[in-house]
């Protein structure tokens, strides 16, 4: 793990509730009169970053849950309920030239993922916070590793879509930080190619 990675990191429920945080920030700005341009681009940043967040959950938080001998409903329904939003976030991508039908889909996506959230912001994080400890920061490290390694092969399309869907400094600060990362991840790989060789 990258020194400067795990340093910068912030601790896995941290991550898990910034990224809430910033999905819901997106359901909001699709108000009505958008401009159909920064609403495709909205949609398109708010779905990419839901599948991010699942998938991170997935591979690295719920496993850790697992070995920690967390065993709950909320734990067992995360999964199936990640698949739902997959179903919808679909249906949302196959609407786009169907702009009042995507906008029920999304309705559907934002009452799923408000659920979602809800019981693991209420039972799951605290449950997490309680028995990993000072474990959180590591996997806070590991998610935010394997983010960036996600986001990379889509960070152009990532970057266009900040750029359109955010106010001016924002975009720009967007797309330095997404562009830091992908240096970042291209260091790590190259430090560990040497390390093995």
């Amino acid at each position: 793990m990258n020194t400067l990675l795990s340093k910068i990191s912030p601790t896995a429920t941290r991550l898990i509730r910034m990224d809430h945080s910033h999905a819901m920030t997106q359901f909001h700005k699709l108000e009505p009169g958008l401009s159909a341009s920064v609403r495709q681009a909205t949609v398109r940043q708010l779905c990419s970053a839901l599948e991010i967040h699942a998938q991170l959950e997935e591979e690295v938080f719920y496993p850790a849950l697992r070995e920690a001998g967390i065993d709950s409903p909320q734990l067992e329904r995360s999964v199936p309920e990640h698949d739902e939003m997959r179903e919808l976030i679909a249906r949302v991508r196959g609407l786009d030239e169907q702009p009042e039908a995507q906008q029920q889909a999304l309705c559907e996506l934002m009452r799923a993922v408000m659920h979602h959230v809800a019981e693991e912001e209420t039972t799951l994080l605290p449950t997490a916070e309680q028995r990993l400890g000072e474990r959180l920061g590591e996997l806070g490290a590991r998610m935010t590793e394997r983010r960036l390694e996600l986001a990379k092969p889509q960070a152009g399309q990532i970057a266009a879509d900040m750029a359109r869907a955010s106010p001016g400094k924002a975009a720009l600060v967007v797309a330095g930080t997404l562009a830091a990362g992908a240096l970042l991840v291209g260091g790590m790989r190259r430090g560990r190619q040497k390390h093995h060789a």
